[in-house]
C-alpha cells in the first residue's frame, strides 16, 4: 500500500478544533504552544472556544488549520511511530495545506509557518476591497467547461477558475459581477448548481496579485529546506523538492489555480491507494473517492482516529 498525506484549506476550521488532541496528548499541547508565541497571540483560545466569526477571519483560519494539521502529525509520530520521509510517498495541501504539508517535511519552521501563514492572510484579506470580489462554486461542470464559462464571463474584468477540486466541482473567483455572471452562464453549460460562497476575498485569481508580491517578498527572507518528502504542488499538480522551485511555486499559487483534481490522479497514477487527510475536517478525504476510484481517503484529526491509525499499524 503506498501513502500520500494530505492537509486541507480554508473553510475546514472549526471552534473546538484541536480541544480534544490538547487536552490528550501533550505534543499537540506544544505545537499549539509555539504556534501561539510564534503570532504573539493565544490563537489556541479563538481554535477551542471561538468566537466563530474570529476564528473565520483569514488571518486567523490560515494559521489554526497548519496548527492543527501539525498537533496530528506529532501525536501520530509519537503515539503510532509515523515517520513521514519513510512512510509518505508524496505529500500535498489545498492552498494554504501547502504550507502545513512543508511544514510537515521540514520544508519550514513551525514558527515561520505560522508567521508566513498570517501574513499570507492578512495580505490575501487586503488585496481587494471587501464587495469588490466573490467566489463561487459551479457544481456538476468540468474544468475545461469552467474555464470557458469564466473567460465568457470575464468581459473585460477577472473571472477565473480558482479551484478545480475533482467530482464536478469547480470554482471560479474574480470580480464580484463577473463572477455572478459566471453563475448565469453555468446555468446554460449544465451545471447543477451556482452557489455563491461566503468568502471574504476571491482567492486564486489575478486580482490576488498585491497578495503574491507580498508572499513574495516574504518568502525572500524565509530559510527554506528541500522536503523530506516530494510536494505535489497546486499549480503544477506534479512533484517537487528544490527548495528554490517551491517558494516560486508559493508565490504563483496565490494567483493560481489550485490543481487539486489533477494532483490527486496524479498521485494515484503513480501507485497511492490510501490517502490521509492530516488536519480538521474531512473534505479532501471526501474529494478523493470522487477523484480516484482506485483509492481510500482517510481523515485523521480526533484521539479516536489516532487510535485507530495505531492500531492498523501494529
Amino acid at each position: 500500500m503506498s501513502l500520500a498525506f494530505i492537509f486541507p484549506g480554508q473553510g475546514s476550521q472549526s471552534v473546538g478544533m484541536g480541544r480534544a488532541l490538547a487536552e490528550s496528548f501533550p505534543q499537540a499541547q506544544k505545537v499549539f504552544a509555539e504556534v501561539d508565541d510564534a503570532l504573539n497571540q493565544k490563537l489556541s483560545a479563538i481554535m477551542f472556544e471561538g468566537p466563530e466569526a474570529e476564528l473565520t477571519l483569514t488571518a486567523n483560519a490560515q494559521p489554526a488549520l497548519m496548527a492543527v494539521s501539525l498537533a496530528v502529525l506529532r501525536v501520530l509520530e509519537a503515539e503510532a511511530g509515523l515517520d513521514l520521509a519513510r512512510d509518505a510517498a508524496f505529500i500535498a495541501g489545498h492552498s494554504l495545506g501547502e504550507y502545513s504539508a512543508l511544514a510537515a517535511a521540514g520544508t519550514f519552521s513551525l514558527a515561520d509557518t505560522a508567521r508566513l501563514l498570517r501574513l499570507r492572510g492578512d495580505a490575501m484579506q487586503k488585496a481587494v476591497p471587501v464587495g469588490e470580489g466573490a467566489m463561487a462554486a459551479l457544481l456538476g461542470l468540468d474544468y475545461e467547461t469552467g474555464v470557458a464559462v469564466a473567460q465568457e464571463a470575464a468581459q473585460g474584468q477577472v473571472c477565473q477558475i480558482a479551484n478545480d477540486n475533482g467530482g464536478g466541482q469547480v470554482v471560479a473567483s474574480g470580480h464580484k459581477a463577473a463572477v455572478e455572471r459566471a453563475m448565469e452562464i453555468a446555468k446554460t453549460r449544465g451545471t447543477k448548481r451556482a452557489i455563491l460562497l461566503p468568502v471574504s476575498a476571491p482567492f486564486h485569481c489575478a486580482l490576488m496579485q498585491p497578495a503574491a508580491d507580498a508572499m513574495a517578498q516574504a518568502l525572500a527572507g524565509v530559510t527554506m529546506r528541500s522536503p523530506s518528502v516530494p510536494l505535489v504542488a497546486n499549480v503544477l499538480a506534479r512533484p517537487i523538492t528544490d527548495a528554490e522551485e517551491i517558494r516560486a511555486r508559493l508565490v504563483e499559487q496565490v494567483t493560481g489555480t489550485v490543481r487539486w483534481r489533477e494532483s490527486i490522479a496524479f498521485m494515484a497514477g503513480e501507485g497511492v491507494t490510501s490517502f490521509l487527510e492530516l488536519g480538521n475536517g474531512k473534505v479532501l478525504s471526501g474529494l478523493v473517492k470522487r477523484i480516484a476510484d482506485t483509492a481510500t481517503g482517510t481523515a485523521v484529526n480526533s484521539p479516536a482516529d489516532i487510535e485507530a491509525y495505531r492500531i492498523s499499524r501494529s
